[in-house]
């Protein structure tokens, strides 16, 4: 039975070890790091208004992990969930954990617009994105890091 639950402290390491496995493979195109990942961590289980975890699990077994940022679409209107991680280790694929999880986060933000980013050539999930209703946005995603130095706009400093 597939059971998705808000991350603990108590799942901190199970986590952080799919983390690193998960950025170390092709289907991320950054590494992070193990700052970022405990940050990300905390953010889960803290009452950020950023990013909730979820641990994804069969009984007991952990098959895998999601974590969600919130964010508002002025393009489309509507309060905006990015499925920022979806990990499963690698005996858990193709058993349904990951729909599972799709539709755990489509029901609990409905009317909401789930967006994510895949990479290309990770094939199986493009597929199993597009059987569980997603489609493609003809953008191309730019970033840009702000430096922690810099001033907020309203003129003070983030620290």
């Amino acid at each position: 039975m597939i059971h998705i639950y808000p991350m603990t402290a108590d799942d901190r390491e199970e986590v952080l070890t799919m983390m690193r496995t998960f950025y170390a493979s092709p289907a991320v195109s950054t590494n992070g790091s193990e700052e970022i990942f405990a940050s990300d961590f905390y953010e889960c289980i803290s009452d950020s208004p950023y990013l909730e975890g979820f641990m994804i699990a069969d009984g007991d077994e952990i098959a895998g992990y999601g974590m969600l940022a919130k964010s508002y679409s002025t393009e489309f209107g509507r309060p905006c969930i990015w499925i920022e991680d979806l990990y499963l280790k690698p005996e858990q694929r193709g058993k349904g954990f990951g729909s599972a999880f799709l539709q755990f986060v489509t029901g609990r933000y409905c009317g909401a617009l789930i967006r994510l980013e895949v990479e290309p050539e990770n094939e199986k999930a493009v597929s199993a994105y597009y059987r569980n209703g997603f489609d493609t946005l003809p953008y191309t995603e730019l970033k840009k890091a702000a430096e922690p130095e810099l001033l907020c706009c309203c003129g003070k400093s983030r620290n």
